[in-house]
């Protein structure tokens, strides 16, 4: 039976990938001045960071129970096998939300086959865990074998980022009044990673964009020392900034050999807790052997 794949719009994943192997996506509310979008569909990226450079404060919000609720239901009416992967649970309740509905609907579907996995990623490092897992189901991967998979890159996948503007996360409650305030004025760039248990944690603070570019090659040499990452999927994503993912996918191409890459824009939902000018890797530091 073919297996169908569920995920969110947290995954930022390119949409001529989501095309391609046919990925429904659900999208996260993004809100302002009390006006609800839907990420990606009735507002895009560069809207946002355009608006966020002129002032404009944006917020978020889990996806809500009744549209789980309605797309849950129309998989089972349809009798379809899916696997949901759902932006993780360290940065959002929408994964605990997702598991909620599915168990409620089960009294009146009991057939309903949905597996739900928590990707503890964000942004193109759950794309990378959506996107094998796409790529597996198009091949005709039973849904065990691609649960296999998602537990081995939940695991095992790197996140690496570096935001621009340190105020964006002082919006965010990730940093105080104060940091922010010092950080601008020392042009201190925070590094930040999203360690197992899919949380948020800063790392590193480096002063300069330069530096901070090569931190983020080191940090990857460092955590990738097991990996082969010449044979891997790359992950680059940016707030409205390809010219810092461009730089950045040269340094990797330069120390690493690597030759596949997944670059996008970071989409709404991240994009408006971490500003314009972000920049980050994702990468896995063990191979998958699947």
């Amino acid at each position: 039976m073919s297996v169908k794949i569920l995920t969110d719009s947290g995954c930022d994943l390119p949409k001529d990938i989501i095309y391609e192997y046919d990925i429904d996506v659900l999208p996260i509310i993004v809100i302002k001045d009390d006006e609800e979008y839907l990420d990606g569909v009735t507002i895009e990226p560069k809207e946002l960071y355009d608006n966020m450079r002129a002032g404009q404060v944006y917020k978020t919000a889990q996806i809500p129970p009744k549209m789980f609720e309605e797309k849950f239901e129309e998989y089972a009416k349809k009798g379809e096998n899916v696997i949901y992967i759902a932006f993780s649970s360290g940065l959002s309740s929408t994964y605990q939300t997702s598991v909620l509905v599915r168990d409620s609907l089960k009294e009146k579907y009991p057939d309903l086959n949905i597996d739900i996995v928590d990707s503890k990623s964000a942004s193109v490092g759950f794309g990378l865990l959506v996107h094998k897992a796409a790529e597996m189901a198009k091949e005709g991967k039973s849904k065990e074998e691609i649960l296999k998979m998602l537990d081995f890159y939940v695991q095992h996948i790197e996140h690496i980022f570096t935001v621009d503007n340190i105020e964006y996360l002082y919006r965010g409650g990730r940093v105080t009044r104060t940091q922010a305030f010092v950080g601008g004025l020392l042009n201190i760039k925070p590094i930040l990673d999203i360690p197992r248990d899919g949380t948020l944690r800063p790392i590193e603070k480096v002063r300069g964009r330069k530096k901070v570019l090569a931190k983020m090659i080191e940090l990857m040499k460092e955590r990738a020392a097991k990996a082969d990452l010449k044979n891997q999927i790359i992950g680059i994503n940016h707030g409205d900034d390809i010219e810092g993912a461009t730089k950045l996918k040269e340094m990797i191409q330069e120390e690493f050999g690597c030759s596949q890459f997944i670059i996008n824009i970071v989409g709404c939902a991240i994009g408006a807790h971490s500003g314009p000018g972000t920049l980050s890797v994702f990468f896995l530091n063990k191979n998958f052997e699947g």
